[in-house]
């Protein structure tokens, strides 16, 4: 690896798969470098050095030599342990949930810290507590920084105030009576809605499970899916479940 330039990043592990018999590709929302795949050789093998580090949802400190398509992973050290977001199935698929959609919504090589401090932010939220609007709330953070917050304060159409009866992300955000298409909006999804990204996100996420915060997380699943034109398998795994 003489005279090829290495550099060092942190990154959030978004997927891996197998590369040959022992190596695997690990695609890594990285701090500085945007995303960047990566090999890491000899991974699959029981004595690999690194392997257990590199799974997804990992956090760690790299050390990655820069190639031509895909850069080769030198070294790799643990930031934080992902022992709580793979406790149990609901961490599980919360998880994987966070990093599908930073997958679909990042690009190679283009830095956005932002994104990484979002997902780092969402992971460790996920793991420290069961809150209900987590992802969901993550989805319209993400959305909101994509400059295509949803409008929740008046009409889309014809800008009354209330009361505010469907959501249509087609339109671009909340409609009353009159003007109403896309799905049904309660009253009390509008709300966390407007905790969500009026700044009241520790209020959002202190509420229990319930209809609204399933209403509201339908929401948000269909306003991403919306703007990345696909579905997410991981919260259709989440809805399952």
């Amino acid at each position: 690896m003489a005279g090829t330039p290495l550099y060092r990043d942190t990154a959030v592990v978004l997927r891996t798969y197998k590369l040959g018999e022992s190596d695997r590709i690990v695609v890594l929302l990285t701090e500085h470098h945007g995303k960047v795949r990566a090999v890491a050789k000899g991974v699959r093998k029981t004595l690999s050095r690194f392997g257990a580090r590199l799974e997804p949802m990992s956090h760690v400190r790299l050390l990655l030599a820069q190639g031509r398509e895909l850069d080769i992973v030198s070294q790799a050290d643990v930031v934080e342990t992902i022992a709580p977001l793979v406790a149990d199935l609901d961490h599980l698929t919360s998880g994987m949930a966070v990093l599908e959609a930073a997958d679909q919504m990042s690009l190679d090589r283009e830095p956005n810290p932002h994104l990484y401090r979002m997902v780092v932010g969402a992971l460790r939220t996920i793991a420290e507590r069961s809150a209900p609007l987590v992802v969901p709330a993550f989805f319209w953070k993400l959305l909101a920084a994509e400059g295509v917050r949803p409008e929740l304060d008046e009409c889309v159409r014809c800008g009354e105030s209330g009361p505010l009866v469907a959501f249509d992300m087609d339109q671009g955000g909340v409609l009353c009576r009159a003007c109403r298409t896309g799905a049904p909006l309660t009253e009390e999804a509008l709300e966390a809605m407007r905790m969500i990204l009026g700044g009241r996100l520790n209020d959002a996420l202190a509420m229990p499970a319930s209809r609204t915060t399933h209403e509201v997380a339908g929401h948000a699943t269909r306003a991403l899916e919306h703007h990345i034109e696909r579905r997410l398998r991981a919260v259709a795994m989440f809805e399952t479940h």
